[in-house]
């Protein structure tokens, strides 16, 4: 796999870890974020970026991969 390649799966992963993070955040101090009024929606636009970024580290590894 091209160094790009492997670039591309290590930003997705900072972009998994980074919502992840603010899950938690969420969860713990849900009373404290005012611009999230609605804490599952926000709650699931987080696991929906984790979800995208596993979609594409999936695909990177099933055609790019050797």
């Amino acid at each position: 796999m091209s160094y790009l390649l492997e670039a591309l799966i290590k930003k997705l992963e900072g972009e998994i870890a980074v919502a992840l993070a603010n899950i938690r955040v969420y969860e713990k101090m849900a009373a404290g974020i005012g611009e999230h009024p609605d804490v599952v929606e926000a709650i699931e636009t987080q696991i929906e970026k984790v979800a995208a970024a596993e979609e594409k580290i999936e695909m990177i590894i099933k055609y790019f991969s050797k």
